[in-house]
């Protein structure tokens, strides 16, 4: 398991946008990229698991078309949590 439970619910508390947001696009990019940050130090070990890194490939094609979906609906949400996630493009 990546995230237990207390660290999940810091991302969420961190980026939901109300009191009961576990959902919104904001929370899903955050508990992603925290995923792909966890597997990148995992490879730094680890660097013949080729099977985590096709699930590490898979989380950065999701997390990317949830950030072109809140680019496309959101533009100022989309440039907000790219800045607080240092996520560059």
């Amino acid at each position: 398991m990546v995230l237990n439970k207390e660290q999940k619910s810091g991302v969420i508390s961190k980026f939901r946008l109300h009191e009961n947001d576990t959902g919104s696009p904001e929370v899903q990019i955050a508990i992603l990229s925290e995923r792909i940050n966890y597997l990148t130090e995992h490879f730094k070990q680890h660097a013949k698991d080729h099977h985590s890194r096709r699930g590490l490939i898979k989380l950065v094609g999701m997390r990317r078309k949830l950030l072109e979906y809140l680019k496309k609906k959101e533009h100022k949400r989309y440039l907000n949590i790219r800045k607080e996630l240092g996520l560059r493009r």
